[in-house]
C-alpha cells in the first residue's frame, strides 16, 4: 500500500509499505477520508517541534481518519468486518486516571500513549491499523468526511462549548475562522446560539463562513475589534467567546470583547497572550476554559448529535484530493486559503 511521510521541510514523501495484519484487538480499516488538521501544519509538515511522546517519530501522517473496516483481528467484542468506524486518533494506556474517564488525549503514560499519524501509522494510506478501543460507529446518515473531522476538530470543539456552555440567551464571538472556528459557527447554531459574530483576516474563510451560514456578522482582524463587538451587542459584549486562531492579538480580543459574568474558551495551540487580570477577568467575574481535544465518551455523544441536528462536517470540505496528490493538499491547507481538505479514497473522493 502508500502511505505519506512528512520529513519537516514542508513537503509529503509517498512511500510503499506493507499492508498490516491486525493481531488481538485490533482492526483494519480500508481508509475513505483523512483530513487535514491545523496541528499537522503547525507541528510536522513545515518542522518537527514536538519532543518525546508528543513529537512525530517518522509514521504514517493523518490523525483525522475514518473509513471501513476490511479485517478483525481475535479478541473484538463489538465492530468486525463491514463497520463503518471513525478513529479517535490517541490511542492511551487504558488504566491511568485521564484515560479511565475516556480522555486519550491526556493519557499519562509515556510507553503507551500513542497518536495516530504521531507515534504511530495515520489515515494518510490506503489502509491503517487501530486498535478497537480506539473505534467509534459512523452511523450511515453521516459520510467518511463526515466522521474524519468528528475524529478531532468537531470533537475538539464540541468539548470546549460543553465547558463553556451554549444556549439561546448567548451572543458568540469566534476569533479565526478556519476549519475549527467554522466548526465552532457550526455547532454553536445548532446549540441555539442568539448570534454568532466572527473575526478573521482571510478574506476566502471570512466569505465562507457567511456562505455557509456560521455566522451572523463577520468583522476583519484589527485595532478596532473589541469596540465593533461591543458595538453589534448593544455596548455589552459577548456572553461567550472562542478562540480559535493562537493569535496573540485575537486572544485579547475574546477576553476583552466578553461581557460581564462571560466564559471565553481557548482551542487554537501555540502562540502567547497578554492580559491584566484585574480589569480583564477578576473584576469583571469572567471565567477562561482551556481545552483540549475531547473524551471517546463525549465524541459519540457528538455523532449522535450531529445526526439528530443533520449538521454534516463536510459541507466545511472545501477541496478533496486523491491519495496520490496529497502533497498539494498539504501545501494547500498550508496556505491558508481554503477551508477543510480532505484526502479521500474510493466513492468518498468525489463526495
Amino acid at each position: 500500500m502508500t502511505g505519506a511521510y512528512l520529513p519537516g521541510d514542508s513537503s509529503v514523501e509517498l512511500r510503499e509499505v506493507a499492508v498490516p495484519a491486525p493481531g488481538h484487538g485490533e482492526v483494519l480499516i480500508r481508509m475513505k477520508a483523512s483530513t487535514i488538521c491545523g496541528s499537522d501544519i503547525r507541528c510536522i509538515y513545515h518542522e518537527h517541534l514536538g519532543k518525546g511522546p508528543e513529537g512525530y517519530q517518522g509514521v504514517v501522517a493523518g490523525h483525522e481518519p475514518c473509513g471501513q473496516i476490511v479485517q478483525a483481528g481475535a479478541g473484538c467484542r463489538r465492530f468486525g468486518t463491514g463497520h463503518r468506524v471513525i478513529i479517535y486518533h490517541i490511542s492511551g494506556c487504558g488504566v491511568c486516571n485521564d484515560r479511565r474517564r475516556g480522555y486519550m488525549i491526556s493519557c499519562t503514560s509515556e510507553k503507551y500513549r500513542r497518536a495516530y499519524g504521531w507515534q504511530r501509522d495515520g489515515g494518510m494510506a490506503d489502509y491503517l491499523l487501530a486498535e478497537e478501543k480506539d473505534l467509534i460507529h459512523l452511523p450511515a446518515e453521516l459520510s467518511y468526511a463526515d466522521g474524519a473531522q468528528v475524529a478531532c476538530g468537531f470533537g475538539t470543539v464540541y468539548e470546549g462549548l460543553q465547558k463553556a456552555g451554549i444556549c439561546g440567551n448567548d451572543a458568540v464571538l469566534i476569533t479565526g475562522l478556519g476549519p475549527v472556528g467554522l466548526a465552532t459557527g457550526a455547532l454553536c447554531r445548532k446549540m441555539g446560539a442568539a448570534r454568532i459574530i466572527g473575526i478573521d483576516v482571510v478574506e476566502q474563510r471570512m466569505n465562507l463562513a457567511l456562505d455557509l451560514g456560521l455566522c451572523d456578522e463577520v468583522l476583519r482582524g484589527g485595532p478596532d475589534n473589541v469596540a465593533e463587538v461591543r458595538r453589534l451587542t448593544g455596548g455589552h459584549g459577548v456572553e461567550r467567546a472562542v478562540d480559535c486562531s493562537a493569535n496573540e492579538a485575537a486572544r485579547a480580543t475574546a477576553i476583552r470583547a466578553t461581557r460581564k459574568w462571560g466564559r471565553i474558551v481557548f482551542l487554537g495551540e501555540g502562540g502567547r497572550v497578554e492580559f491584566n487580570p484585574s480589569p480583564d477577568i477578576i473584576h469583571d467575574q469572567k471565567t477562561i476554559f482551556g481545552s483540549w481535544v475531547t473524551s471517546i465518551w463525549l465524541m459519540e455523544e457528538l455523532v449522535e448529535r450531529l445526526v439528530r441536528w443533520r449538521l454534516h462536517p463536510a459541507d466545511l470540505v472545501t477541496h478533496r484530493f486523491a491519495l496520490a496528490d496529497v502533497s498539494r493538499a498539504y501545501a494547500l491547507m498550508a496556505s491558508g486559503q481554503c477551508g477543510k481538505v480532505a484526502v479521500c479514497f474510493d466513492e468518498e473522493l468525489y463526495g
